[in-house]
């Protein structure tokens, strides 16, 4: 995500460079160059002293991303003056990381933070420059709007995203149509309507600000609330009076409010896990159990990010999420449980890590969450590895004494790669079973498919012909999730956990 993020802002960055020459937007081409480099230095710079004080990997694609958002945040110019405010508030953003943090993690958002360090200074110094938004301007509307799709349905943070906007935009709306009326001027609502929607900074600050998920909060309501309050603060800034001056509580202000709500939502802090043992599970599937150094809070059913530094790493970054396969019970001991076969850099660093080590695990989130209500008969779908949520909230029905209507149909390459055995047999769940192969030992309440039968829409029907009765849950790969679709939708309710390997 760092890549694709960072690559992202970079194409928006040349784009705007090109209609600069076309005065298609508000600064120049050189100064768009010019602050695009220092804040690029600026950046780097204090990222790597600070990561070289305090001991930390490298990771200049934060720094470039923190860079990049500011050029589009702040306004570019080629005033000695206002190059050293351009330089303030990339210094005042990288520090943030290090500064405004919590047991590790920090609390808001970097961009957001130099901004607003800027703003406030200028009252004091108004030559230094402040905030201007530039983005926000019609005819970079359509760029935004295209490559933020592209990461927010990576990130599964459309949805949000498209509520923050709505609710901007409506609040931006009113209070635009409210000051017209109040000096007795009309508008055409169409007009307002469009010029509010798409030229502001609304998709930006959307796309490539709220949805940061190291400042998002881990459940989904939660995320939807702070979408919605960023919303109403940004649409309706509120003027702060200074003595000496005033500014307005605008974009990067109400993002900072969100991320605060976000962090008490959450109080999230970076977690340290030690490595003790590995397993293997099945020929393919290896467990790695760890050993946290401080307490956590965590749900059956959801998942993890971890840290792995290495040298070289690939496109995809130093971290990957795994699904929790220990309860909450289970603490401090974690476990998770991955796939061998990937030939990516995480996973051969991941191998070579060895017992003893230390690993940050980033954050907790996820609503893959069996239902409230205990009297709910309920479907798990497991593919693969995709079983190792399943495992943990099984765990914690064994753990706090629960008894479940739950039926687990399991799917595997064949019989030896049938993962956690021992801990879905403590549950004491019926489980349906499609492998290849016919298992040769199954436990009391497990049977097997049959040969013949596929786990397609009608095989899952004719598998749980109760599915109408049920709270579908599945976990796997798109494409299963694609080809039971028809089944799945006559299920009470679905949630899916889909993802697609390392």
């Amino acid at each position: 995500m760092y890549r694709l993020v960072m690559m992202s802002l970079a194409v928006l960055a040349a784009l705007s460079f090109v209609l600069s020459f076309f005065d298609l937007v508000g600064p120049g081409p050189f100064e768009i160059l010019v602050t695009a480099v220092v804040l690029a230095l600026a950046c780097a710079g204090t990222d790597l002293a600070a990561q070289s004080v305090l001991r930390l990997p490298r990771r200049f694609e934060s720094s470039f991303i923190t860079a990049a958002i500011l050029l589009f945040v702040l306004r570019p110019t080629l005033e000695p003056i206002a190059i050293l405010g351009i330089v303030l508030a990339a210094v005042a953003a990288s520090l943030s990381k290090y500064v405004l943090v919590w047991r590790g993690r920090h609390i808001f958002n970097p961009a957001a933070v130099g901004a607003t360090v800027l703003t406030f200074v200028s009252v004091f110094a108004p030559d230094l420059g402040a905030s201007s938004w530039w983005v926000g301007t019609p005819v970079l509307a359509a760029p935004v709007v295209v490559l933020g799709i592209a990461i927010l349905w990576r990130t599964e943070k459309l949805r949000m995203v498209v509520g923050f906007w709505i609710v901007a935009t409506a609040v931006a709306f009113l209070r635009t149509s409210s000051q017209y009326q109040a000096i007795g001027e009309t508008i055409d609502p169409g007009v307002l309507l469009t010029q509010v929607a798409f030229s502001s900074p609304f998709l930006f600050l959307g796309a490539f600000m709220l949805s940061e998920p190291l400042t998002m909060p881990p459940r989904r309501w939660q995320q939807y609330t702070v979408a919605v309050v960023v919303g109403v603060f940004a649409g309706w800034p509120i003027p702060l009076d200074l003595g000496i001056g005033t500014v307005t509580l605008g974009q990067e202000r109400a993002l900072l409010i969100g991320n605060l709500l976000a962090f008490f939502f959450a109080l999230r802090a970076a977690v340290r896990l030690t490595l003790e043992r590995r397993r293997e599970l099945t020929p393919t599937v290896r467990e790695l159990t760890f050993q946290a150094k401080r307490p956590f809070a965590f749900r059956p059913g959801q998942y993890l990010e971890l840290d792995v530094p290495h040298t070289h790493p690939d496109a995809r970054g130093t971290r990957r999420e795994f699904s929790i396969a220990s309860a909450p019970e289970d603490l401090p001991m974690v476990r998770i449980a991955f796939k061998e076969g990937s030939k990516s850099s995480f996973k051969r660093a991941l191998a070579e890590v060895e017992p003893g080590s230390p690993l940050a695990v980033t954050g907790v989130w996820g609503d893959f969450l069996l239902p409230v209500k205990s009297s709910s008969p309920v479907l798990l779908v497991a593919a693969g590895i995709g079983v190792t949520p399943f495992v943990s909230q099984l765990r914690h029905l064994v753990a706090t004494d629960q008894d479940r209507d739950i039926l687990l149909v399991y799917v595997a390459s064949s019989a030896d790669e049938l993962a956690f055995r021992d801990d879905i047999v403590a549950a004491g769940i019926p489980v349906v079973v499609f492998t290849r192969d016919e298992p040769t030992d199954l436990p009391p309440r497990w049977t097997w498919a049959g040969r013949s039968t596929r786990l397609d829409a009608d095989g899952l029907i004719r598998a749980v012909p109760d599915i109408e009765g049920r709270h579908a849950y599945i976990s796997g790969p798109p494409a299963l999730i694609a080809d039971l679709a028809p089944a799945l939708g006559r299920a009470r309710s679905l949630t899916t956990d889909a993802f697609a390997g390392y």
